[in-house]
């Protein structure tokens, strides 16, 4: 294994960082927007506000272990950005179906872009 220059270093906190801030913003947008919709909606209401609660839990659990200043195990890292990026792709079609979700949609695909681009970092 070789040891990573201070520029490739500096690429991967600098990603770790904006996935971290991706994965907050959208975590705060899904918990909002699933804290609008009606409980007692269509069942397709009820899906996108289960899949915004999920996609909140799912970023805000991302952004921990991004967090984490122990040495992590790069297989679990990507496992976990693998996930949020399925998560958020997923919120982000259900939410673009919804009438005022723009915001939320927008949070979800810029997590899931900075989910691929951090990915991308640790080839």
């Amino acid at each position: 294994m070789t040891t990573p220059t201070s520029q490739q270093l500096y690429r991967f906190l600098e990603d770790r960082f904006a996935c971290a801030q991706a994965c907050t913003e959208c975590a705060r947008a899904c918990a909002v927007r699933a804290s609008l919709a009606d409980p007692d909606g269509t069942e397709r209401q009820e899906r996108v506000r289960r899949l915004g609660i999920m996609c909140a839990e799912v970023c805000d659990a991302t952004c921990r272990v991004l967090g984490e200043e122990s040495r992590q195990d790069e297989g679990e890292i990507r496992v976990r950005l693998e996930w949020c990026r399925s998560v958020c792709e997923e919120s982000a079609r259900a939410f673009g179906d919804q009438p005022g979700a723009e915001s939320a949609e927008a949070a979800c695909r810029s997590c899931a872009d900075a989910c691929s681009e951090f990915l991308e970092s640790l080839v």
